[in-house]
């Protein structure tokens, strides 16, 4: 299954996009968004309704690298209980 992948016009590289789907502990998702909305790579972060507390778009020049921003930036933030992170793919 191929990744989605565009080129930024400043830099030329791949860009891979995501969403990343997180359950916080209660009360805490309007902090939970702010904090990660500051971080480099991503690029839009919302507090929400249903099973997910908050919804993130992120992108990376590549998967590994997302999954490094997933792991080392986003689950370290406070109040974070899970995460569940998809790709963007073309079908």
């Amino acid at each position: 299954m191929p990744v989605a992948v565009e080129a930024l016009p400043e830099e030329g590289q791949p860009v891979v996009h995501a969403y990343i789907l997180i359950q916080t502990e209660v009360g805490k998702a309007a902090a939970v968004a702010a904090s990660i909305s500051e971080i480099a790579g991503v690029t839009k972060a919302e507090d929400v309704t249903g099973p997910y507390d908050v919804i993130v778009r992120a992108e990376a020049n590549t998967v590994d690298e997302l999954g490094r921003l997933v792991v080392a930036r986003v689950q370290s933030v406070d109040g974070i209980t899970r995460t569940l992170t998809c790709p963007v793919v073309n079908l």
